[in-house]
């Protein structure tokens, strides 16, 4: 399932967005008519189940950095992928992504931007078609338009680089984590150039596809919400030594890719 439909989303939310967190606004929705509206809208026809202790969604109740919110989500029970919402921000839809035949589709762990007091709800969608919500309620402002860094030229000019550090030690056969880093500033074109004092252009990360000896771990299908600078700790199963290949696209079409040995070179 693609977000571009939801990027167009964020232009009609944006206004709403800009108001301070703590704002009397006589037309802001109660959360839970919020979550009616967006299950509305992202899953039309479809009924959202209770998590039923399949998904749990953990972040800090209150966050340090709006604009670094960590998020982790653990699935109990097997499951072909996941959506993070964030509620209240100008684009809700952080993230869909679906897992493949290498995943270990147990945990996972990102960072993403969060706009104003909200419930961030993840769904789990279980092999048979069913969908399954845990909500996490967290106190954070301002994270979509916090500056991504002190300059732009400079992110931009950096955007591409990609580390992976595994998590553990490498046993084929066994399930293991590993982190991804990328370079990208997410600029989301809510924020404000900190020496032009202009807003900078939207561009950030769209998908991201991690292969493992051409097999499928996880695809990622994103949008404004998620961090600068994704760092994303996933699961997979190597069944072997070989190479783990990531390739990410941003919304200006260009492509960055590299193929990291596993275990690698220590």
């Amino acid at each position: 399932m693609g977000l571009n439909r939801f990027s167009v989303c964020a232009a009609v939310l944006m206004l709403s967005a800009l108001h301070p967190a703590f704002a009397d606004d006589e037309d802001s929705q109660e959360p839970a008519a919020r979550w009616k509206q967006l299950q509305e809208s992202i899953f039309p026809k479809r009924e959202v189940l209770d998590s039923g202790g399949i998904i749990t969604v953990d972040a800090p109740p209150r966050a340090l950095d709006a604009a670094l919110v960590p998020v982790e989500l653990h699935m109990n029970s097997p499951v072909k992928g996941v959506y993070l919402i964030i509620d209240d921000n100008p684009a809700p839809m952080a993230a869909h992504i679906v897992f493949g035949p290498k995943a270990d589709a147990r945990d996972l762990k990102l960072r993403v931007r969060v706009n104003a007091y909200t419930n961030i709800h993840a769904i789990a969608e279980t092999s048979d078609g069913k969908l399954h919500a845990a909500t996490k309620f967290v106190k954070a402002a301002g994270g979509c338009s916090a500056p991504a860094g002190s300059d732009d030229a400079a992110a931009l000019a950096d955007m591409g680089r990609m580390k992976l550090r595994l998590l553990g030690d490498f046993n084929a056969d066994k399930p293991m984590q590993a982190q991804l880093m990328i370079r990208h500033p997410n600029f989301n074109g809510m924020q404000m150039n900190q020496i032009t004092r202009m807003y900078t252009p939207a561009r950030f990360i769209r998908t991201i596809d991690a292969t493992y000896d051409g097999a499928q771990v996880f695809h990622m299908d994103a949008d404004i919400s998620l961090a600068t600078d994704p760092v994303i700790t996933f699961g997979f199963v190597p069944h072997e030594k070989g190479q783990m290949k990531v390739v990410a696209q941003d919304s200006s079409d260009t492509q960055f890719d590299r193929s990291f040995d596993v275990p690698g070179a220590g």
